[in-house]
């Protein structure tokens, strides 16, 4: 799949963007040479069974939801958090599964996502001039120099708090969390009051008497894994690639090199040039990988950055996420859509209708317009459909908080009350009245 010369540290040899700037240097070794002996955090083998499902998705036979936190925190990391981030999730794979009929593919933002990249490498705070905040990986968002000071340290914390983040999940998912008998504890108190709350419930009570019809028809559903357990996976954007070189494996199986910090990882937009460090990193490794796509890319470009990383045509190797904005999708994506399909690459593509869709409010809180939102997968639904190709999947930044950071939804969140509970590090998220309200309008798509 790679060029022979390839190894975890052939990155060096291209530009890299988006890389911090580390003060210690020494300190920055000690780290990496200290993440290379941990244990991974993922295994080879769970990174082939990913691309395998997502080689069902590209065949048009199941749905990929990719979903979570905008930035992982340091400071906000508790259990609860983690239980109901998941709980969101597994409330919109069912409505999705259930509405739609088609099997979902889970992919969490999560266990992983603690860097950013950042459009300029200062911003005002006040009235000082500081370094970004780049992720509780690289720096602090606390308002002072000394805080956004780049700590390699924060590298090994990341790692700590992947490894409890992944073990909880194992545990949620495999040990009765994640039961379908437990479909209607999912509804958390503050969206089971809601329009979308209700409409979840009574997918739920349906799905009650499907199991108690198949039990009395003498199936043994205790036999049944699939109804107990999921499968669920976790990805991030592979941006600080010192991270990643240091937890990157060589498979005892296979000989094949793995990224261990995640099931699949993706390039960003902004990191994702064919010749850059972030695609040669990537190009080596046999996760499946992802691809941001914004309005710009063009299908030269597409085209390129595919047989840099999906040379063999690997089904399930290479998602590529669109990111075009409400406005631009219908126009953008068909060019990209025939340009791919045209040289032969049996991608999965995927909707990311947040990141295009972001602004400033009048009171200086980026936010986005949960109708814009809707709009942007309307369009690429819309384009797929015209050019007879599979939508494979949504990309969504949210939460399990009862947040307001997101205009509009059922709730109708009004500008004025983005002030009242707004707490992501980063990018405004979807709370989980306004992803379940998303997972139903999907589903309808799909219906069509």
């Amino acid at each position: 799949m790679a060029a022979l010369a390839w190894n975890p540290e052939s990155w060096l040899a291209h530009p890299a963007v988006q890389q911090p700037d580390w003060p210690d240097q020494i300190e920055l070794q000690a780290a990496i040479a200290e993440l290379a002996t941990v244990p991974p955090l993922v295994f080879a083998g769970e990174a082939r069974r990913l691309t395998e499902a997502l080689g069902e998705v590209a065949a048009g036979r199941a749905f990929l939801l990719q979903a979570g936190d905008c930035a992982e925190s340091f400071t906000e990391f508790t259990a609860d958090a983690i239980r109901d981030k998941l709980k969101v999730i597994l409330q919109m794979a069912v409505v999705l599964t259930y509405a739609a009929g088609v099997p979902v593919v889970k992919v969490g933002r999560i266990a992983g996502q603690f860097a950013k990249p950042r459009s300029a490498p200062t911003e005002r705070v006040g009235a000082d001039d500081l370094p970004s905040f780049r992720g509780h990986m690289v720096n602090d968002d606390a308002p002072t120099a000394e805080a956004r000071a780049p700590a390699p340290g924060r590298l090994l914390a990341a790692y700590h708090q992947s490894a409890s983040t992944l073990n909880l999940l194992r545990a949620f998912t495999t040990g009765g969390f994640a039961d379908l008998s437990q479909v209607h504890s999912w509804n958390q108190e503050f969206v089971a009051a809601s329009a979308e709350g209700r409409r979840f419930e009574a997918i739920a009570g349906e799905i009650d008497r499907a199991l108690r019809f198949m039990r009395a028809c003498g199936i043994d559903l205790d036999r049944e894994a699939t109804l107990h357990q999921v499968e669920f996976w976790t990805s991030h954007e592979a941006l600080v690639l010192a991270y990643e070189q240091a937890l990157t494996r060589q498979d005892s199986l296979t000989g094949d090199w793995y990224d261990c910090s995640a099931h699949m990882l993706w390039v960003g937009e902004r990191t994702r040039a064919p010749d850059g460090a972030h695609v040669e990193f990537l190009s080596g490794v046999h996760n499946p990988l992802g691809a941001k796509l914004g309005p710009t890319a063009t299908p030269e470009e597409v085209v390129s950055l595919c047989e840099r990383l999906d040379p063999l045509r690997a089904p399930g190797r290479l998602t590529l996420i669109a990111r075009m904005g409400a406005a631009r999708v219908t126009e953008d994506l068909p060019p990209l859509l025939r340009a791919v399909a045209d040289a032969g690459h049996p991608v999965t593509w995927v909707c990311d209708p947040m990141h295009a869709n972001t602004f400033v409010s009048q009171s200086g809180r980026k936010t986005r317009r949960f109708d814009d939102v809707l709009a942007e997968i309307r369009g690429f639904f819309a384009a797929h459909r015209a050019e007879g190709t599979w939508p494979g999947g949504v990309h969504v930044e949210l939460t399990g908080e009862d947040v307001t950071e997101c205009l509009g939804g059922a709730e109708d969140i009004l500008e004025e009350q983005l002030e009242l509970r707004y707490t992501t590090r980063c990018d405004p998220r979807l709370n989980a009245r306004q992803a379940i309200d998303l997972a139903f309008r999907v589903a309808e798509l799909l219906r069509a």
